[in-house]
């Protein structure tokens, strides 16, 4: 009888709802990161979140501090990242061991970095290439990878193998037969009559 064992390789849909909720969580942890070391700097908790809203309202909605505006920066960074997040697991999906779907994660998250805030934000919105603060945006991108890279947890686990039935002969009555345990002795139980 062959080992049963758990294949954790998932089909599309549930790679990209893992990949999802990795992705979020892993924007939410870099925009805590980026946030305290904005307070570090002696800058507001919001800095990423309102520079990022300056893409949609302009320089009006850098601010310090929290205000409506900033509510669509942060809409906007959950949607980017968590759709990486989601992309990146489709595309993986299992077939990387761990330590090598970390470093691809890490790799992929500093990647998107150096394109979106040196390529795509410096002609959507010259105002985040200008004003973000790079080594804490760097390291929080490279904090973003190290989570994505925990997607496999968010897959569905599947249900374990059952033990295959004996086929029994007509007209007989079939026991289950006990699995047997680890470290147990060889002595039997006799018969119950």
């Amino acid at each position: 009888m062959g080992v049963a064992r758990e294949d954790r390789a998932a089909d599309g849909f549930s790679a990209s709802l893992a990949g999802l909720q990795a992705g979020m969580l892993a924007t939410l942890s870099m925009l805590a990161w980026l946030g305290l070391s904005a307070v570090w700097e002696r800058s507001s908790f919001w800095t990423a979140e309102n520079l990022l809203a300056s893409t949609l309202y302009g320089g009006s909605a850098i601010r310090a501090g929290f205000a409506r505006s900033t509510i669509s920066g942060l809409a906007l960074y959950l949607l980017l990242y968590s759709v990486l997040g989601c992309l990146f697991a489709v595309v993986v999906r299992g077939r990387l061991p761990r330590v090598r779907l970390l470093l691809v994660s890490v790799v992929l998250a500093v990647g998107w970095y150096y394109l979106s805030f040196h390529g795509i934000w410096k002609t959507l919105s010259p105002l985040v290439t200008l004003l973000h603060a790079e080594r804490p945006t760097l390291l929080g991108h490279v904090l973003y990878g190290v989570m994505l890279a925990q997607y496999p947890r968010y897959l569905p686990r599947l249900a374990p193998a059952t033990p295959q039935e004996v086929p029994v002969a007509a007209g007989e009555i079939a026991e289950p037969q006990p699995a047997p345990s680890v470290g147990a002795d060889s002595r039997t139980d006799p018969p119950e009559l």
